[in-house]
């Protein structure tokens, strides 16, 4: 799945991807991984995750950059 970040909120710890499936997802810092930096994460960035289904909705799993 791919999809582009929409929010970060950085002294928290999380942020949001608009899939482009037209679905919103929630991240965690401790899911960006493969050469991505949480602290240089900014709107607009494209990203590649896995999807997820989390207690409060979906969520994004390994966040990495789209090769």
């Amino acid at each position: 799945m791919t999809g582009t970040i929409t929010r970060v909120v950085a002294d928290r710890g999380f942020g949001f991807i608009k899939g482009d499936n037209g679905t919103d997802y929630f991240f965690h810092r401790q899911e960006v991984g493969g050469g991505l930096d949480f602290a240089r994460l900014k709107v607009g960035d494209h990203v590649a995750f896995e999807e997820q289904q989390g207690p409060k909705g979906p969520r994004a799993g390994s966040v990495r950059p789209i090769s």
